[in-house]
């Protein structure tokens, strides 16, 4: 499936602080509705027929991103990944720990700045060896403060 939406704001536009808070900017919250709009319209069913939406929601998923930006320095390639990815998945009711491939192209286009989107839906993916953990935990550093303070206290 292969489908074009807005570019996403800069990371640096995605949040808002509101009180002690920090909030989805206006910004931020106007791309995710773009984004679910779009599946849900005629250039969502054109793009994601019935079929291939189940093979999504199956499997596990590959996710292509191409980004056109205005011009090639002003924004990092990886800063519109996060957005768009949880847009993606919460407007197809997909759970986002499933994508297991991503692939980012940072391409330039003044005229019209835009992402260009492929999901493919991959039934068969096979994660790197599993290793069995036979000795003991491993103590982590807040662990090793708590013994030390421990210490000084005795």
């Amino acid at each position: 499936m292969r489908i074009t939406l807005p570019l996403p704001p800069s990371v640096n536009n995605q949040y808002a602080t509101v009180g002690n808070r920090r909030v989805l900017s206006k910004e931020a919250a106007r791309f995710k509705r773009t984004v679910k709009q779009t599946f849900l319209g005629a250039i969502g069913d054109a793009a994601l027929g019935a079929g291939e939406r189940e093979r999504l929601q199956a499997g596990f998923l590959g996710l292509y991103l191409d980004f056109y930006f205005a011009t090639p320095l002003k924004r990092d390639l990886d800063g519109g990944l996060k957005i768009t990815q949880d847009a993606l998945c919460e407007a197809l009711g997909l759970d986002d720990r499933r994508v297991v491939d991503i692939h980012l192209v940072k391409r330039i286009d003044p005229l019209r700045p835009r992402v260009e989107v492929e999901l493919e839906a991959i039934a068969e993916w096979e994660f790197d060896q599993q290793y069995v953990f036979l000795g003991a935990a491993i103590p982590s550093e807040a662990d090793e403060a708590d013994e030390a303070a421990q210490a000084e206290a005795e």
